[in-house]
């Protein structure tokens, strides 16, 4: 029984632990990913919402909040010019239900 406590805890620490508040950098080596902003859905990694407020931005889901200060930050992005260039494309959706991964081997991005 411990050790299932343990278990169901330590899921929902690295839940909460997810990475949603984001900080656009000015260099690419400050940034912890590179992002390129692609023009149609179906060639995106991810499919990003940004949230009014910080506490929307949980989960891994693509629900991202950009934060004023990179202090805040979970993690720090550079938004690049080419495709090839990028660790992650991501296509801005227009509700929080259609955030979400479309290539969920790049999710470890964001932990």
């Amino acid at each position: 029984m411990k050790r299932f406590f343990l278990l169901v805890s330590f899921v929902v620490a690295m839940q909460s632990a997810t990475a949603q508040k984001i900080f656009s950098v000015n260099y690419q080596n400050q940034a912890d990913i590179k992002v390129f902003v692609v023009d149609y859905v179906n060639q995106a990694d991810l499919k990003v919402f940004k949230v009014d407020y910080s506490n929307q931005a949980q989960g891994n889901k693509g629900l991202w909040f950009f934060v004023e200060y990179s202090n805040q930050a979970d993690k720090t992005i550079f938004f690049v010019d080419y495709q090839n260039q990028s660790d992650l494309k991501i296509f801005f959706v227009d509700y929080p239900n259609q955030a979400g991964w479309l290539n969920t081997s790049k999710k470890q991005l964001l932990y």
